[in-house]
């Protein structure tokens, strides 16, 4: 077995300097493989091999955390107090991020639920039959382009429909986004799953998406079971995982290199992006938004509106209008709850340290008052 290595799990010259401070302190440096809600399992590398250990989070980084956003996550890379004095293995700090996979947390909350830490690649998983839904895409495109990830679809079942659906599938994303690599594939054929080869290089971090259904943890058996890709014996000994079942957000490191993190299927994808990136995956129609009459068009109703006139002369997709405005409208919404959540903190803060304030000129009154008089 070859020895492991940090840079197998994606460790640079940055990280390093980073973390200079903490491993003068005695920590370890460590990547988080897995989110258990309570603890969390870590890998670092003993004496050339990868060590897995389940370690709790530190007082210190829970509080310092404005956000859960800012707790770590899967992906991270945090500085572990091994075998601390508690008995515990603890997370001592969490390094800076390179960047972030996240979206909306489900529900009426305006959280931020991050998804993955430090990610290189996204694999979007779908099909060109019943799961194909290129508003979806839209949403995971932004969400992508907002990480600063590479995009890739791949368009799995590829023998349960025709070639020509096949195609038009894979077209219909490209005119979404031109930057994104597609592949048609099968992983019950073990057909076009050669092309995620050349994303599996050693330190690079690729996250699998998409729905429950759709082949996911087909593809990623066909990638942990094959001749050229294999799950680290050590990691496989360790967890006692077989054929791999998504139960829970992961992420394993291929022996021949390249480290995957499957998620479970997402049902929905909420916007967690803004303005400037929404424009970006948009800009033709950002463009025609120019020709507007009025500067504050709202694109609905508003008199000589160009988006809806090229929606009319057929110069537009009816459904990517549609999707546009209803982004547009989720990230408006995101915003204004943002606010009032900031407008309410801010309020209970000022109150918290009026109380503080009035709490202290009482006690020195009252130490005032219990002074014995001269």
């Amino acid at each position: 077995m070859a020895a492991r290595s940090l840079e197998d799990l994606g460790w640079n010259d940055a990280l390093e300097e980073e973390f200079a401070p903490h491993a003068e302190a005695g920590w370890v440096p460590a990547r988080l493989i897995r989110d258990n809600k309570i603890t969390y399992g870590a890998l670092y590398v003993k004496e050339g091999a990868f060590e897995e250990v389940e370690v709790v989070l530190g007082g210190k980084v829970y509080h310092d955390a404005a956000t859960d956003a800012d707790l770590p996550a899967v992906g991270d890379w945090v500085a572990l107090e091994v075998g601390a004095a508690e008995g515990e293995t603890v997370i001592r700090a969490r390094m800076e991020r390179r960047n972030r996979l996240s979206r909306k947390a489900a529900g009426q909350s305006t959280e931020e639920q991050v998804m993955v830490a430090n990610v290189d690649v996204v694999v979007v998983v779908t099909e060109a039959g019943p799961d194909f839904n290129p508003r979806r895409m839209e949403r995971f495109f932004a969400i992508i382009g907002r990480s600063g990830a590479k995009a890739v679809v791949l368009l799995n079942k590829c023998d349960l429909y025709s070639r020509e659906e096949n195609e038009a599938a894979a077209a219909a994303l490209l005119a979404l986004n031109p930057d994104a690599a597609v592949h048609i594939a099968s992983a019950q054929e073990k057909l076009g799953l050669k092309a995620l080869k050349n994303y599996f290089t050693k330190g690079v971090t690729v996250a699998m998406v998409g729905s429950s259904g759709v082949g996911k943890s087909a593809i990623i058996n066909q990638l942990l079971g094959g001749d050229e890709f294999q799950w680290t014996g050590e990691v496989n000994e360790i967890t006692g995982k077989g054929r791999h079942t998504t139960t829970a957000r992961e992420l394993m490191v291929l022996r021949k290199g390249g480290i995957i993190v499957d998620n479970p299927g997402i049902r929905e994808v909420q916007m967690w992006t803004d303005e400037s990136t929404l424009r970006e995956r948009f800009a033709d129609i950002e463009a025609l938004a120019a020709e507007c009459r009025f500067h504050d068009c709202k694109h609905a109703s508003d008199t000589g509106c160009a988006i809806r006139k090229a929606v009319a002369e057929g110069g537009l997709a009816e459904e990517r209008y549609t999707g546009f405005l209803k982004l547009d409208a989720e990230i408006e919404k995101l915003r204004e709850r943002t606010k009032t959540r900031r407008m309410t903190e801010e309020r209970r803060s000022k109150r918290d340290h009026k109380i503080k304030a009035r709490n202290r000129a009482d006690r020195i009154d009252i130490e005032r008052d219990l002074k014995p008089r001269a």
